[in-house]
């Protein structure tokens, strides 16, 4: 089939697609190239695959040049370029957020040519995930930048699309690319490219289609909005696990029981007698999650420790309730630290072999295998034990010598395997005896402490209450990095008790907070407090 051609061409059609490994990014290649030359163009792509902090990431760049018709095809065949020009690339395709900020830096991204297609969705990096405190990329910031570098937008999470129809990104971002019209031909042109390539023909249509009816959309919404003058806003804040919903929040701001079971219903209906509506949600967390890590009653706990500052934040707060939102926040955090009986409980719980069988695709024919990387260090084997046991490990030396020879290569465990799940499972009953364990009442005594000195500043200066309840979110993990977070946050106390009838105390103890939650070693921290 010839091209149609309203006009002469005088340069290709150009195409850059930034995908990550396993994402399908050179069949998506594959089909746009196949469907090219079916239709008449000379086309041509090339891939320079490169090393991402999530996964490896190739750039795929295709040129499509239609054929003039002149005699036989191939007479009148032009020289394509094997890499993409700043500020000629016609249609740049990005299978995640980030990838669509990586290619606006590069340059791939004009506002007088370039239509960015971009899937919302975020695969956090490792300096991202390892980071102390929050170091996500701010999403809205990249999108933000991708409305002022394009030329046309097309945002939406087509990764989602891809999970909803069990297929793989690349067909959602076939569907987006024919519905955005950016290229000359039909979208019947585009569902045969995939048909031709004959491997999960079904679920990848059933993708594409629903890209292509989401980019559509888009493009008919923005034609509108030029017309109208009235802007079209797009949201791509990341959805962390586990979020609620902002439909779901008033649902447990009206009534908290709707999010609990009959067990935790007394305590939900004590937080929507006592607490402030915008601590309702936080609370009914508190407490779904420390009856999950530990017990009906360690909930009850968790909500007798928070209910103590509701008077104070009455009394003394600025009318936001931030202490006792912060406070109710990591009360519960704190209280259900990472221990061993709580690691092996997340590994062996039903909805994680879901999750991972789901997203490799595990079918009825196929066996799966979920590997356990651990490194048990003597601490935290003691810490697990009851306290007299634990406290007799650690200050014996021939024990922890043992202990560490034992797993100082770590282990390797199939919790897919009868041997490796038991092992764990019996782990993860031990629960009863963790009231009685050394890192239990360690962290209790430590959560009193922390607590006591949020009531004796909040009276005096409700800020530095504020930056004191958060600053708990200076210890997290475990192992070295949990004593290196400790060693921060006792630093951090120390300053504060000393600065507490400074007129800046609070601004100096958030400082310290934000230093410590720059690097793990602490060094940050340190220059600050020796000035």
């Amino acid at each position: 089939m010839k091209p149609n051609l309203k006009s002469p061409q005088n340069r290709p059609i150009t195409l850059a697609l930034l995908a990550m490994g396993g994402e399908g990014g050179g069949v998506l290649a594959d089909w746009a190239i196949d469907m090219a030359e079916r239709n008449g163009y000379f086309a041509q792509t090339t891939s320079v695959p490169g090393v991402a902090q999530r996964t490896g990431t190739t750039v795929y760049y295709l040129e499509f040049y239609p054929d003039d018709g002149q005699g036989k095809l191939g007479v009148h065949e032009p020289i394509l370029s094997t890499m993409a020009t700043p500020g000629e690339v016609d249609i740049v395709v990005a299978s995640e957020l980030m990838e669509a900020g990586r290619a606006i830096s590069r340059g791939f991204v004009t506002a007088d040519v370039t239509t960015l297609i971009a899937s919302t969705n975020r695969v956090y990096s490792m300096t991202e995930r390892t980071a102390s405190g929050d170091g996500r990329v701010d999403s809205e910031a990249i999108l933000k930048s991708a409305k002022e570098s394009a030329k046309n937008l097309i945002a939406a999470d087509f990764a989602q699309v891809a999970e909803d129809t069990s297929s793989v990104i690349s067909a959602a971002l076939f569907g987006a690319i024919a519905g955005s019209g950016t290229l000359p031909f039909e979208r019947q042109h585009f569902i045969e490219a995939i048909e031709r390539g004959g491997v999960g023909v079904k679920t990848s249509v059933a993708a594409f289609d629903k890209s292509f009816e989401i980019a559509e959309t888009i493009v008919k919404d923005q034609s509108r909005a030029k017309t109208s003058g009235i802007p079209i806003e797009i949201s791509a804040r990341p959805v962390t696990p586990g979020e609620i919903s902002p439909a779901d929040q008033l649902k447990i701001i009206a009534d908290p029981s709707s999010a609990v079971g009959s067990k935790l219903k007394e305590l939900a209906d004590e937080i929507k007698r006592d607490f402030p509506e915008s601590v309702r949600v936080m609370a009914v967390n508190g407490i779904k999650r420390t009856a999950d890590y530990q017990s009906i009653k360690y909930a009850r706990q968790y909500l007798t420790r928070v209910h103590d500052l509701i008077q104070l934040e009455s009394d003394h707060g600025n009318g936001t309730a931030r202490l006792l939102n912060e406070t109710a926040r990591y009360t519960a955090l704190w209280m259900t630290y990472e221990d061993t009986i709580r690691v092996a409980d997340l590994k062996t719980r039903g909805s994680r072999f879901n999750r991972v069988s789901k997203e490799a695709r595990i079918n009825d024919e196929q066996i799966m295998e979920v590997r356990e990387y651990l490194h048990p260090m003597s601490e935290e084997i003691a810490d697990t034990l009851p306290t007299p046991i634990g406290k007799w490990i650690l200050r014996t030396k021939p024990v922890t010598k043992i202990i560490e020879k034992i797993t100082q290569n770590g282990m390797i465990l199939n919790t897919a395997s009868i041997g490796g799940y038991l092992l764990l499972y019996t782990l993860s009953r031990l629960k009863p005896i963790r009231p009685r364990s050394l890192r239990f009442n360690l962290e209790q005594e430590r959560i009193e402490i922390w607590l006591g000195r949020i009531k004796k500043f909040t009276p005096v200066n409700y800020d530095l209450a504020c930056e004191v309840a958060e600053c708990a979110n200076v210890i997290k993990g475990y192992g070295d990095t949990h004593r290196n977070g400790w060693r921060n946050f006792t630093s951090i106390m120390d300053e504060a008790d000393k600065v507490a009838n400074n007129a800046n105390a609070a601004l100096r103890v958030k400082e310290l907070r934000i230093a410590a939650l720059a690097d793990e070693d602490g060094s940050k921290l340190r220059e600050l407090l020796v000035v």
